[in-house]
């Protein structure tokens, strides 16, 4: 069958057609992307203003009509983190639904940590044993362990890319005194989950997904996204130990010239290496590998694996 995966993100609007059956690998037939950046378009009291509300339902009606041309049977539309954390998540997924036909499912954190696990675990497969799962998004930074499909701990905390560029860096090159700021806070928030990830013990795979891994990987030597999904993808604390400072001194001009770093996401690559680097470091991983599937692909699974038997 041919499916329509809607992600409402913090970042972007993704729909990801794909033509998938159980037991199958999900293979991609065309991807339609808006980059909406919510998390960044959150007025003073932590509502999405009424610009930001007329966005979405636009991008929405856009998906909609794409997913309709490409014949897809049934779209899955999910939102995560900038909806889920929005004041005003109710009138706002009224709208999207009066005005478009869309009924939004928003995922709870650990909900968006779980299905990015499964979608990591069928990539990797069993032979990978024990799995820690890393995940920076715009809004928010889902963590994940387990030997299993579903995993033993889930837990998401409010340390997206966006969401701290937007509210911490607000200058172009940051201050230092900002960068140290947020370093601070980025570090204590994480702190509070190390003891419920490392009493289960030490991961025997590190992975990570997200845009923000995958470009951090890149400046740091990984192969570039042209050399196919199969190619394996690595990065490095020391690696990012070194990185960290460069990129506290550049522009987001500047960022826009490193290998594989896109203008809407170079303003955030700071924020989002800073989330890596704390989270290296407190649970202790020296090096991990970059996912190729994360949350939609998740989704897919789940869908599949609920679908009725022949």
């Amino acid at each position: 069958m041919r499916l329509g995966v809607l992600d409402v993100g913090s970042n972007t609007v993704h729909l990801l057609v794909v033509d998938a059956h159980p037991g199958a690998r999900p293979l991609p037939a065309h991807s339609h992307k808006a980059e909406l950046r919510l998390a960044e378009l959150l007025e003073a009291d932590g509502s999405i203003g009424a610009h930001g509300v007329d966005r979405l339902v636009d991008t929405v009606q856009d998906a909609v009509r794409t997913a309709e041309e490409m014949g897809c049977e049934q779209v899955l539309p999910f939102a995560t983190s900038a909806i889920r954390d929005a004041a005003n998540v109710d009138s706002v997924l009224k709208r999207v639904r009066e005005e478009t036909g869309v009924d939004l499912t928003v995922l709870s954190g650990p909900e968006e940590a779980r299905l990015t696990f499964l979608a990591a675990r069928r990539w990797f497969g069993w032979s990978s044993g024990r799995l820690l799962l890393l995940d920076i998004g715009g809004g928010s930074l889902e963590v994940a362990y387990g030997m299993d499909e579903e995993p033993d701990a889930a837990v998401s905390l409010p340390l997206g890319a966006g969401r701290l560029t937007a509210g911490w860096l607000p200058g172009d090159p940051p201050e230092a005194a900002d960068v140290k700021a947020l370093r601070r806070h980025v570090r204590a928030e994480i702190a509070r989950t190390v003891g419920e990830i490392t009493r289960l013990g030490r991961p025997d795979h590190v992975v990570a997904t997200s845009k923000t891994f995958r470009q951090l990987a890149r400046i740091a030597g990984a192969p570039a996204s042209s050399e196919g999904l199969y190619v394996q993808r690595e990065l490095s604390r020391a690696s990012l130990n070194e990185w960290v400072p460069k990129l506290t001194g550049m522009t987001a001009e500047q960022r826009c010239t490193l290998p594989g770093v896109s203008p809407p996401r170079a303003p955030q690559l700071l924020a989002g290496a800073l989330v890596a680097e704390a989270a290296m470091d407190l649970y202790g991983v020296e090096v991990l590998e970059v996912c190729p599937w994360a949350l939609r692909e998740g989704v897919i699974l789940r869908r599949l694996d609920h679908l009725p038997g022949d």
